[in-house]
């Protein structure tokens, strides 16, 4: 592999031999993975691997048209670059006008590390971790799981001279845990496995379970409900995948608004909570600029190395912002904005253990699983619950009752609402293997609806 600076450079360079674009955008990704694996109490698997993808953009510009060819390949021989430009420019050449047509970013200096080395990572990253599974294996129950540790260095060439680069870490450990047929989940996102705090995640795990000793069955229906914050990052993390700006102005999505327009400036909930998304927010920073190998309608080729800000999506329980690419924004008469990778919720002060303490009656969430859209119109999801619906009764958590299929929307849980807990970083597991960065309140929901009983163990 010759470095991911040297492959951006001979892109452009070819790109300006074939003369097929009249602007070229060329980004490269080195991603260093490493995993461990266990099972049964028992260290299973642990690897390692080093992997590239590029991707050459060529904009062809025909009077006031543009004209996008992209093309992506994994492959690490430098003798495909040119095949690859070469696509691209005839992809172009045959794509119908872009709707997201917007002027080429201007050109810049490289940043100072442009020309430093790809950061690494390897299994010394989980030592912490495996020692105290090792601890936890001799404990009783049954662990499964597994840890993985990305760094994804992404760098970002434009004929017009711009240049980024980021190094994106992503870190996760997930711990399942068994006892006489009872299951429970943990988990932490990291970006380093500095300090990962697997001895109180096996904690928690026993706590659950213990939890799972009587065990209760209760029908389907409305109830008191806490959700977590990993539940609520599920549900939230959906809604934001849903807030373009476009889907809105067009009436396709929940963010429209009767008659026309859009929900932006609609108060959704009395709770002063501010659902955000910042590349800069302490511990979960992300890429800070635009990296798009295709368009959608919350980003745009065009503006790749773009910066990205701070984006409040509903501020102080007002909803403030959908996302619009440049073209976008200029089409609709509204700011531009492009979201992070990372999304946090601002909320209360109560900890999910005092929320518990001053619940008469209802139901404690662990983690939610398999959500998939019912009604866009309405952003209606449905899901399962996973590892653990436990009863709350006085302020105790006295038993574990069956599992169910839920449905709600995330705008509705947002509008019902009745009190959020303190803030936590959290790990989503429906949407982990996407959504690692997310800080999340703890959610009492008097009526979740609980749509039906699932024989899911």
């Amino acid at each position: 592999m010759i470095g991911a600076q040297l492959v951006t450079d001979v892109a452009l360079a070819e790109a300006h031999r074939l003369g097929g674009a009249d602007e070229t955008i060329v980004l490269v990704t080195d991603r260093v993975d490493a995993s461990l694996r266990w099972a049964n109490n028992t260290m299973t698997t642990n690897g390692e691997s080093t992997s590239r993808t590029t991707t050459v953009i060529s904009i062809v510009r025909r009077n006031d048209d543009a004209h996008v060819g992209s093309v992506r390949s994994s492959a690490v021989d430098p003798a495909v670059i040119t095949d690859l430009v070469a696509a691209s420019q005839k992809a172009a050449a045959a794509a119908p006008p872009a709707r997201d047509n917007a002027p080429a970013l201007p050109g810049g200096d490289a940043p100072p590390n442009w020309d430093d080395a790809i950061p690494r990572t390897g299994a010394e990253a989980f030592g912490g971790v495996a020692n105290s599974l090792t601890r936890g294996f001799r404990g009783g129950d049954t662990l499964f799981g597994y840890a993985r540790h990305i760094l994804e260095t992404t760098f970002v060439a434009t004929s017009s001279g711009l240049r980024r680069r980021f190094t994106q870490p992503n870190g996760s450990v997930e711990i399942n845990a068994k006892r006489n047929g009872a299951s429970a989940w943990v988990g932490v996102s990291t970006p380093d496995f500095v300090d990962v705090p697997t001895d109180s995640m096996l904690d928690e795990l026993g706590t659950r379970l213990s939890w799972a000793g009587r065990t209760v069955e209760l029908p389907a229906g409305r109830y008191e409900t806490i959700m977590p914050p990993s539940t609520v990052a599920d549900m939230m993390i959906y809604l934001t995948w849903t807030m373009g700006g476009r889907g809105a102005q067009e009436g396709r999505t929940a963010l429209a608004a009767p008659g026309g327009g859009t929900r932006v400036g609609e108060k959704l909930t009395s709770l002063p909570l501010t659902l955000f998304s910042d590349p800069a927010a302490p511990g979960l920073e992300c890429t800070p600029f635009v990296t798009a190998t295709s368009s959608s309608e919350r980003s745009s080729v065009f503006d790749n190395g773009l910066p990205i800000e701070r984006l409040d999506w509903i501020r102080d329980g007002v909803i403030n912002a959908l996302a619009y690419p440049r073209a976008a924004a200029a089409e609709f008469g509204a700011p531009v904005a492009v979201g992070a990778d990372n999304l946090l919720m601002t909320g209360g002060t109560a900890s999910l253990q005092e929320m518990i303490a001053s619940t008469e009656r209802g139901l404690l969430l662990s983690t939610l699983w398999y959500i998939r859209e019912v009604d866009p119109s309405v952003l209606l999801l449905t899901g399962l619950t996973r590892d653990g619906v436990y009863l709350v009764e006085d302020g105790q958590v006295t038993a574990a009752v069956n599992n169910f299929r839920f449905n709600e929307s995330p705008l509705d849980l947002l509008r019902r609402a009745s009190e959020a807990g303190v803030s936590e970083v959290t790990l989503p597991r429906e949407w982990g293997d996407w959504a690692t960065r997310a800080k999340m309140p703890s959610l009492r929901i008097p009526d979740f609806h609980m749509s039906s009983v699932s024989q899911a163990q």
